[in-house]
C-alpha cells in the first residue's frame, strides 16, 4: 500500500477547491486522487449494501481498510454481505463495534430505544463509533450519492467533515442509480439481496422497510418519525 505524499496540512478550504477541481471526474480518477494524497490514512465507511464504492478505491489501494459499523442491530443479510466483501475484495474489512452491546444499552437506556428516540439511538451506534474509528485516519471515503435524496443533492466529490476534521470523498457522487447497476453488474460484486426485494436504502433492521411503489430510495428509513439521516453525514 502506497505512502500517504508530504504536503501541507488540509484545511476545509483546500478540501473545498479539491472538490472544484475534481468535479466531472470519474469515480475512479477521484479514488486514485484520493489513494495518492492520503495513502494508508485514508478509509472507507461502507453499509455493505453493495460493494460497489469498496471496489472502485480498492481497485486503487488494494488492502485498504473498509469500516463496517457493526450496529448489533442489522439484518442476517446485511452481514452476509460483509463477510461475502472480505472474502471476495482486495480489501481489509473492519467492523466496527458500538461502546456498549445491545443489551448493555437497553439497560441503561430502556429496550428499543430506536423506537423511543432514533437519534440518539444512531448516535451511540454509529456516529460515535465512526468518530472513533476514524481517529488516525486523514480522510474517509463515502458512498454518497446526490441522487440519494433532495438533502444530498448538493453532495461535492470532495469536502470537509466538520464533524471529525478530516477531509471527505464521495467519488460516487455524481452517480445515477443506472450507473451503480451497471457497475455492480459489469463487475459482478457482492450486493445485499434485500435491495432486490425492495430496500433501496438498508440500515438496521428496526428502522428500515421496503419502499412502496413511487417512493423516494430512502422512504423506507426510519419511515414516519421525520428523521432522513442516521447523522454521520451530517
Amino acid at each position: 500500500m502506497s505512502a500517504p505524499c508530504a504536503t501541507a496540512p488540509w484545511t476545509p478550504e483546500r478540501a473545498i477547491a479539491a472538490g472544484r477541481d475534481l468535479e466531472g471526474a470519474s469515480a475512479g480518477e477521484i479514488a486514485a486522487w484520493a489513494v495518492s494524497e492520503f495513502g494508508t490514512r485514508l478509509a472507507v465507511a461502507s453499509s455493505m449494501q453493495d460493494a460497489v464504492l469498496a471496489h472502485v478505491v480498492g481497485q486503487e489501494m488494494p488492502g485498504i481498510d473498509v469500516l463496517f459499523l457493526d450496529t448489533g442491530y442489522h439484518f442476517a443479510e446485511t452481514l452476509a454481505t460483509r463477510d461475502e466483501v472480505a472474502r471476495r475484495l482486495p480489501v481489509t474489512v473492519v467492523s466496527v463495534q458500538p461502546s456498549r452491546t445491545v443489551a448493555e444499552q437497553d439497560a441503561e437506556h430502556g429496550a428499543r430505544l430506536h423506537d423511543r428516540d432514533p437519534d440518539t439511538c444512531c448516535f451511540l451506534r454509529k456516529v460515535d463509533p465512526l468518530a472513533r474509528a476514524l481517529d488516525g485516519y486523514s480522510a474517509w471515503a463515502s458512498g454518497t450519492r446526490r441522487a440519494d435524496s433532495p438533502a444530498r443533492a448538493m453532495t461535492p466529490v470532495v469536502g470537509w467533515d466538520r464533524r471529525h476534521d478530516v477531509v471527505k470523498v464521495n467519488p460516487l457522487a455524481e452517480w445515477t442509480d443506472a450507473d451503480v447497476a451497471a457497475y455492480q453488474d459489469r463487475h459482478r460484486l457482492p450486493r445485499n439481496p434485500l435491495v432486490d426485494a425492495g430496500y433501496l436504502s438498508v440500515g438496521c433492521a428496526p428502522c428500515t422497510r421496503a419502499v412502496a411503489p413511487g417512493e423516494g430510495p430512502r422512504a423506507g428509513r426510519w419511515a414516519g418519525t421525520g428523521k432522513t439521516e442516521c447523522g454521520i453525514h451530517a
